[in-house]
């Protein structure tokens, strides 16, 4: 099939209704698209209360309508032109942008693909107004119209005059779905904000403002549904100009897909992938193999540091220190689940005690200060700590009675073994169960990462450097961060535009593919100015020893033996999960048995 293009003619200026639609183009891509624009239209206003009404998954209709400052009579009709906002005036407002929207041509644009309705009263108007727009064409006069404070944008037949771009909307399902998602974004960023659904005349969803504890835990449950509150933590962190809030998901409520992942940026919803890389990191160390962590968080930072204006529907934005927000984000994240041992409660209302470390505490390779202390009772050798769990024991030495003064630890005292395999204990909820290889490989292997952390990094010149070839911009790369590599033993020399020497490496390393994880490395640096790779290659041989030193199935332990493994995953951090990121531990309260053996019904 041959394709025919225009042929090239005079230039000449636009039309007005092909501008607009044009503009449309960059802004209006479905029902949910419009929904998203009229919402922080209304939050931008200062409503309180927002209700959406939707006919056909928004094509037919969509109305939404609030109680915020309104608009007054003389700027209705701006508020339908194009170039026209009342949220920025200057330069100077657009490099600090605090409103949602700003760019004045949302309404205009929505307006050039519909039939659009604007209804709006404020405080000081004895009555509303109205103004009607009709697929860009010319406005109808401003008419009276009965309006409490506040505005309402009605949206009919979208796309009814862009055959070409209605045809590609989905169904009615489908689009609504889109717009649901959307609400349920805005509805976590403005908690504050009661929200109503409606859709084809039925009550969809009614959320209520939340203004305090009990109506936040509410609103996270009809967003991301109870199970995320349980099994979820709060995290609070300031530094350096920048706040972290929010909650994120234990490692064993992972995803099999990143669907519960919420992100906001001074209030606005964000897709961004320096800040999912900086997540990803931080979970790397507890995350069983292809799964997502679940997470609702919010960063708070100057204006001025982030451009929110580099894509037409704001949904990506430039931080001006990405490195700074990159590390911040991380350590902040990964200080947080290193404190997630047996004791620390999950939940709404529990908070991860903040670190006091400064983003810019590390560079890429260096080795990190010690974790907020670990007080691990691992003090001996790691030997004498293997040689303890190798000890035969053939029969269980006699249980243990605890003082009834004594405060029960969180994982209590093992009362059994089972099939060699699992360590039964008791503690004040009820039963708890630990797969005592999978748990003890995981204190193994931060002792591992403690004594590596604390002898430094043993490094071994290469008798015959390896030669790498990159393209010229990876070369540039690497010379930029020759500092960098040096950090983590290595030794690079730029022998050509597109040519590096590798002339050193840390010992550990010296059976992996070095030239493959330099590119690896570089790679990264390009894309997120730093790069993990190596601390990551270390890791993997440093579990694969604790993997093969774990105390091994069928292995019988004392009950000593299995109390002192249960101390020890309490002070340990990340115990929750092994290396692999499988759990190490389960807790069945007292309820949960009962209901088992139907007790109380």
């Amino acid at each position: 099939m041959h394709w025919r293009y225009n042929s090239p003619v005079a230039i000449r200026i636009l039309s007005p209704e092909l501008v607009s639609q044009i503009a449309a183009g960059e802004i209006v891509e479905r029902p949910a698209s419009v929904l998203k624009e009229l919402l922080e239209n209304s939050l931008d206003a200062g409503a309180a209360r927002i209700a959406i009404d939707m006919e056909q998954g928004g094509i037919k209709r969509l109305r939404v309508t609030d109680d915020g400052c309104g608009i007054s009579k003389d700027e209705l009709p701006l508020a339908v032109s194009r170039h026209a906002t009342s949220k920025i005036s200057t330069l100077e407002d657009l490099k600090r942008v605090g409103s949602l929207g700003f760019r004045g041509e949302a309404l205009p644009s929505i307006a050039s693909v519909s039939r659009l309705t604007l209804i709006s009263s404020t405080a000081s108007d004895a009555a509303g107004w109205r103004i009607t727009a009709d697929g860009g064409r010319q406005l109808k006069r401003v008419m009276p119209a009965a309006h409490p404070v506040g505005t309402s944008v009605e949206v009919l037949d979208l796309f009814f005059n862009v055959p070409a771009r209605r045809k590609f909307l989905r169904t009615e399902r489908t689009e609504f779905n889109h717009a649901e998602s959307l609400l349920r974004k805005i509805a976590l960023s403005r908690m504050d904000v009661a929200l109503e659904l409606n859709h084809n005349g039925r009550q969809v969803s009614r959320l209520r403002a939340a203004t305090n504890t009990a109506t936040t835990e509410e609103r996270l449950v009809e967003v991301c549904g109870s199970h995320f509150v349980e099994h979820s933590i709060y995290v609070e962190h300031e530094a350096a100009g920048l706040k972290l809030t929010g909650w994120i998901g234990l490692p064993a409520f992972s995803r099999t897909q990143p669907d519960l992942q919420y992100f906001y940026v001074n209030g606005r919803t964000v897709r961004d992938k320096l800040l999912a890389h900086a997540v990803r990191q931080a979970y790397q160390d507890v995350l069983f193999h292809g799964r997502h962590p679940a997470y609702v968080l919010y960063l708070a930072l100057d204006p001025l540091l982030v451009d929110v204006n580099v894509h037409p529907s704001k949904h990506e934005v430039r931080f001006r220190e990405s490195r700074l927000v990159h590390d911040f984000l991380y350590n902040s994240l990964k200080h947080a689940i290193a404190q997630l041992q047996p004791g620390h409660s999950s939940g709404l209302t529990r908070q991860v005690a903040a670190v006091n470390e400064s983003p810019h505490a590390h560079t890429d390779f260096q080795r990190p200060s010690a974790q907020s202390p670990l007080p691990l009772r691992l003090a001996e050798p790691l030997s004498a700590y293997r040689a303890f769990y190798a000890q035969s024991a053939n029969t269980q030495a006699g249980g243990i009675t605890p003082d009834p003064q004594e405060i029960m630890p969180p994982l209590g005292y093992a009362l059994a073994q089972l099939h060699g395999i699992y360590i039964l204990a008791q503690n004040k909820h009820g039963l708890v169960l630990v797969d005592m290889h999978a748990a003890h490989e995981r204190i193994l292997y931060e002792r591992l990462k403690q004594e590596a952390l604390s002898a430094g990094i043993s490094v071994q010149p290469l008798l015959v450097p390896l030669i790498v070839t990159l393209s010229h911009g990876e070369a540039d790369t690497a010379e930029r961060h020759l500092d960098t590599f040096r950090a983590a033993g290595f030794e690079l020399d730029r022998l050509g535009p597109d040519t590096l020497a590798i002339r050193q490496a840390p010992s550990i390393l010296s059976d992996i593919d070095l030239k493959e994880l330099v590119r690896d490395v570089l790679a990264d640096l390009t894309a997120h100015a730093r790069s993990d790779r190596l601390q990551v290659a270390i890791n993997e041989l440093l579990s694969t020893v604790a993997c093969y030193s774990a105390v091994r199935a069928h292995r019988n332990l004392t009950v000593s033996e299995m109390n002192n493994l249960l101390r020890d995953m309490e002070v340990t951090a990340r115990s929750g999960q092994c290396n692999h990121g499988r759990p190490t531990w389960v807790q069945l309260g007292l309820d949960q048995l009962d209901k088992l053996f139907m007790r109380g019904q």
